[in-house]
């Protein structure tokens, strides 16, 4: 009998200190994420503990004693998105439409190294397409300081 396959959340935390600067990681992975035969509404518990991260920060907010507060609210996904195909698969956009309205989105081409740099220009276009198609909201980096050098300018728009 086939098993099937659930969105086990993974949580692992890292410790980062730079400069002086104490900083908690906290990633979330989602293994098996849209494996599964039958993907029905499969990015649901992902969105589910999104939402509880949110309410529990805000119950240690609306109490009493708010010293000792951990914020492990979701800030940001980075959702992968496979390089083969034609762009995204109807499970990529309902991920992503369940999510933009909770937590940062940035669409990320999986194992773009494995692709010409023109088939890599071809499918962001494509996805930027479908993304804008579907209304997706996805996090826009910001512009950079206007006082900041025409190189970093130019190399801060070629990221975006």
């Amino acid at each position: 009998e086939r098993i099937t396959q659930t969105v086990e959340i993974t949580k692992h935390v890292v410790d980062i200190e730079e400069k002086g600067v104490k900083l908690r990681l906290t990633i979330v992975d989602t293994p098996g994420f849209g494996d599964a035969v039958n993907n029905t509404e499969c990015w649901k518990p992902v969105a589910d503990y999104i939402d509880q991260q949110f309410e529990q920060y805000f119950r240690d907010e609306s109490g009493l004693n708010r010293k000792n507060i951990q914020d492990n609210r979701v800030h940001c996904c980075i959702y992968f998105i496979s390089p083969f195909g034609h762009g995204l698969r109807p499970l990529d956009v309902e991920f992503m439409r369940a999510l933009h309205q909770r937590v940062n989105i940035v669409p990320v081409l999986a194992k773009a190294d494995t692709l010409t740099p023109t088939e890599v220009e071809r499918m962001k276009n494509k996805i930027r397409e479908e993304i804008d198609q579907y209304g997706i909201r996805i996090y826009q980096f910001p512009e950079c300081d206007s006082d900041e050098d025409e190189e970093f300018k130019l190399q801060d728009q070629a990221l975006k």
